[in-house]
């Protein structure tokens, strides 16, 4: 059964704290739980300025085209790309495994208008978009490889919404939490949401006592990362 992405309890609080946290944070944190495998390969913003965008994963799937089923007939069967759209929820994040093809575009304006209008936060994929100035007239977010002219038919086949999906080399879950910005998209496991928004925020304020300690001279060894000296001036400044 596939099931929208929805929200969860504390999602409010979690993700305006996630807001004001980097994507190059998160993977610190992450990587000290012993997740080295979280940043989206090739999704990056489309768009300049783009504000971080957190939410919920809602999952779509691609696999390589098989000339019997990526046919531009598809797009009208229930189980098609239009269909998916239907069932993203306001505020979640699509995130397309589009298995990484950049010689054809598995989204485009139209689709983009759809989910801008459900109220969808953002797009992010690790394969292209085609209609790039109609997708970008739209409003929504994405991040993605680029853009191609060719429909998604000539590289890809439509799977099925809502199922583990393998983008940018990343395993990503319905309800896993995505947090994007000017440096990519990062997925943070839905279980661990908590710890890490709690580690994430020590470290920003660590990392923001540091930066104002070099601004006034102080020198990198032992200030970063900081020695049992410069720990204990850390904890006093707080």
């Amino acid at each position: 059964m596939n099931t929208p992405a929805r929200a969860h309890a504390g999602d409010d609080e979690a993700f305006k704290a996630l807001a004001g946290i980097t994507t190059a944070t998160l993977t610190t944190v992450l990587l000290k739980k012993g997740l080295r495998n979280v940043w989206i390969r090739g999704a990056f913003p489309l768009a300049p300025g783009l504000p971080r965008t957190v939410g919920r994963a809602f999952t779509v799937r691609f696999i390589p085209a098989r000339e019997d089923l990526a046919t531009p007939a598809s797009w009208s069967s229930p189980k098609s790309t239009r269909a998916a759209i239907e069932q993203m929820p306001a505020g979640c994040i699509a995130v397309v495994d589009a298995q990484g093809v950049t010689d054809a575009g598995f989204w485009g304006d139209i689709l983009c208008a759809r989910m801008a209008h459900r109220g969808v936060a953002a797009l992010v994929s690790d394969g292209a978009v085609r209609d790039l100035a109609g997708v970008l007239s739209t409003g929504l977010p994405v991040w993605a490889a680029g853009a191609a002219a060719p429909p998604s038919v000539a590289a890809l086949t439509f799977v099925d919404w809502q199922q583990p999906v393998g983008c940018g080399g990343v395993a990503v879950f319905p309800d896993d939490v995505i947090v994007a910005d000017q440096d990519g998209a990062v997925v943070i496991p839905a279980a661990l949401l908590a710890e890490v928004v709690a580690e994430s925020l020590e470290q920003e304020r660590l990392e923001g006592w540091i930066m104002r300690e070099v601004e006034q001279g102080a020198a990198l060894p032992g200030l970063y990362p900081p020695n049992a000296e410069h720990k204990a001036r850390y904890e006093a400044s707080k």
